[in-house]
């Protein structure tokens, strides 16, 4: 088994299953020549998006990255979820896992020294 387990999860399980079911509505309706048959399978491609964002960001998802193996079980719950993962496109999107911003400080002007030509 792969170090990284990447889709082993339930939000990864249920998204993929939504987005084939999608699919096989975009295939019905491209053979019966159906405008809303489309319709209905791009929405439900659409949902399996969603579906797969909302789950990633209850814990349900992983991060990417390596993981020890006690957290490779497809129903191991992701409790660091809700800071964010770094790296990780969904949780930028919500707003997750940024960092605060580091305060920039002016640095200060350097003194000019003018040799005295008075002497």
């Amino acid at each position: 088994m792969s170090q990284y387990d990447e889709g082993h999860t339930i939000a990864g399980w249920t998204g993929c299953a939504v987005a084939t079911a999608g699919c096989v509505v975009l295939g019905l309706g491209v053979v019966t020549v159906s405008v809303p048959v489309l319709m209905g399978g791009g929405a439900l491609m659409a949902l399996g998006v969603l579906v797969t964002w909302g789950l990633h960001l209850a814990g349900w998802g992983k991060p990417p990255g390596r993981r020890p193996r006690e957290e490779w079980g497809m129903r191991t719950r992701d409790l660091a979820a809700r800071d964010g993962h770094p790296g990780c496109v969904g949780c930028r999107l919500a707003g997750r896992g940024r960092r605060a911003a580091v305060p920039v400080v002016a640095a200060a002007e350097p003194e000019v020294v003018t040799a005295d030509a008075g002497g």
